[in-house]
């Protein structure tokens, strides 16, 4: 089963990620997509987000009515830094997923640090790198090696980051059209960031 999986943080969710997600859904005719919200991530262990929990289920909220989205929980169950080659490794055993059927879905953003990451040159071994680019992508900082085995998508770029959406937020301003409606209802109830 053709499978793709979409790592981070989502804090929030927001509309870039559901539109790359559908875009690259359909472009490379997926049977399924997986959100794996991260425990903590790696690059963000000051803890300066919301709770696993409360990702998962702005995840949640936002990916209702779409059945070629699932989310899966691994991350979080398994407690402790969320390393993506220990997501792949389970999705690998798990499934008994072939390389030629597992993709893994970054944004260009995360492919800048990704010969940083653990174990890299695993992690391509075991499935196909998908890059979404972003605005203001340069490939000039990523080494050649990393460059030479990731595929990019061709897929409209969108300006809108989970960071802005929480300085906007902080600051009093409108994340509309941002989020969906039901994600931004539950940050205002759960008044989060």
């Amino acid at each position: 089963m053709k499978t793709c999986i979409f790592g981070g943080t989502f804090d929030p969710p927001h509309i870039g990620h559901l539109l790359i997600a559908q875009t690259v859904f359909e472009s490379e005719n997926f049977e399924r997509l997986i959100f794996v919200p991260a425990n903590i991530s790696p690059a963000k262990k000051n803890g300066d987000s919301s709770s696993p929990n409360e990702r998962s289920k702005m995840l949640e909220i936002a990916l209702i009515n779409n059945p070629n989205f699932e989310i899966s929980d691994l991350e979080i169950k398994r407690e402790g830094i969320s390393y993506t080659i220990d997501t792949i490794r389970e999705f690998v055993d798990d499934l008994k997923l072939d390389k030629e059927d597992l993709f893994f879905l970054m944004g260009s953003d995360t492919l800048k640090s990704f010969h940083t990451w653990k174990d890299p040159e695993e992690i391509l071994n075991l499935c196909n790198i998908i890059v979404a680019i972003r605005p203001g992508f340069t490939p000039s900082d990523i080494p050649q090696w990393v460059l030479d085995s990731v595929r990019f998508a061709n897929i409209p770029r969108f300006e809108v980051s989970s960071t802005n959406i929480r300085r906007r937020w902080r600051e009093g301003k409108t994340i509309r059209y941002m989020v969906t409606k039901e994600v931004w209802e539950y940050i205002d109830e759960k008044d989060l960031y």
